[in-house]
């Protein structure tokens, strides 16, 4: 049972919560709305990622490569919208208005760029951590600073580069180590229907393949 006091407090909140997205929304429709060349670069950068990963995903290995970048998408987002309602960084334009970070890179961009390098990487058997290094340089070292200078993207409060890289360190480790773990749970599952139903490796696979 919260307390009077308490109660007052929440209250408070929510009016606060309906006073930012209010101001969020007359600054869309001022700044940011459908009319800018910032919008529609925000929309290429939404679509154009889907696109070409409709053409070059591995559709043997979807549910692979798709649960690696729903990882990506999650773990990115998560920390993407709490840096920027943490005001560690801020994005001037959007697609969408109340939300605080970028639609376009947490749902399209970021993740399409690393699944198709993680799918590279299994499917020509590379270091993953190595050319996962270099998307997150790629993306902390030389697009946000882009962003930057066209006044797509700002930096508030003493963060910097590397504080950005080590956030896509953080997303690409996490989202791999995740996937591993379900792809290692998986295997487990396989082994132990064999040995149930007494199935030879090979016949297991040919039945897996029809």
């Amino acid at each position: 049972m919260m307390t009077a006091s308490q109660t007052e407090a929440l209250n408070q909140i929510h009016t606060l919560q309906e006073r930012l997205t209010d101001t969020w929304l007359s600054y869309w429709f001022r700044y940011s709305h459908m009319g800018t060349w910032q919008y529609w670069t925000y929309v290429a950068m939404l679509i154009v990622p889907l696109l070409v990963l409709l053409l070059l995903l591995d559709r043997k290995k979807a549910f692979h490569f798709g649960f690696f970048g729903t990882n990506i998408h999650i773990w990115f987002s998560y920390l993407d919208n709490m840096g920027a309602a943490q005001s560690l960084w801020a994005y001037p334009y959007h697609i969408i208005p109340s939300q605080p970070g970028s639609f376009s890179l947490d749902a399209s961009l970021v993740p399409v760029v690393f699944m198709l390098m993680y799918q590279w990487t299994v499917n020509q058997q590379k270091n993953y951590y190595i050319y996962s290094i270099g998307v997150c340089v790629f993306f902390a070292f030389v697009l946000k600073p882009v962003f930057v200078v066209v006044g797509l993207f700002q930096l508030l409060n003493g963060t910097n580069y590397f504080h950005l890289f080590v956030v896509y360190v953080i997303v690409a480790l996490v989202s791999k180590w995740i996937t591993t773990a379900f792809l290692y749970f998986q295997k487990g599952q396989a082994t132990l229907h064999r040995a149930r139903f007494n199935i030879p490796r090979i016949q297991y696979k040919k039945q897996r393949a029809d």
